[in-house]
């Protein structure tokens, strides 16, 4: 369901702008800097961005992980699904994840209130995983517990990636 985008599609924009954490509405581009990977769905219904910060610039306690620093589903398919979908191909992309995994930092104060904030994340597999010192919940998914590398549409394999195929081909 996902296609690969980027960190300024204007179609992309718009969603991350009504995102909560956005810091800069209406601005070009809306991912932090470093390594990203921004995914769109074919409607423009849902958002995701993979953020992958080098763990020396990082200031919160999971240094090294993949963070799902955006998620914004308007319309679609459950957003459960979506996360896994996106889980994938972010495995496709990228390989092997980091041992820590991927985590995402939810404000409770800013998102609708549900029966289980995270409830979407939770169904996606991942876990609590404590706080931030600013207090946001950390939601963390474990290597071992993510779908297998299903690459989004858009995406063509880099040399390295047909390598690494090739390497564990049988």
């Amino acid at each position: 369901m996902w296609c690969l985008s980027n960190r300024a599609d204007h179609r992309a924009v718009q969603l991350a702008d009504r995102h909560y954490n956005r810091q800069k509405p209406g601005t070009r581009q809306f991912v932090p800097p470093g390594r990203c990977l921004v995914l769109l769905t074919e409607d423009a219904g849902a958002l995701w961005v993979t953020s992958w910060p080098f763990a020396k610039y990082v200031k919160h306690g999971w240094p090294g992980a993949w963070v799902n620093s955006l998620f914004r589903r308007e319309s679609g398919p459950l957003a459960s699904i979506l996360i896994r979908e996106a889980v994938a191909a972010t495995r496709a992309v990228w390989g092997e994840p980091p041992a820590i995994g991927l985590v995402t930092f939810i404000n409770a104060d800013k998102v609708r209130h549900k029966r289980d904030i995270g409830r979407c994340y939770l169904r996606a597999g991942f876990e609590p995983d404590g706080k931030t010192k600013g207090g946001l919940l950390v939601f963390r998914l474990r290597p071992e517990k993510m779908p297998q590398a299903d690459p989004p549409a858009g995406y063509t394999m880099s040399l390295i990636g047909m390598a690494r195929a090739f390497e564990e081909a049988p």
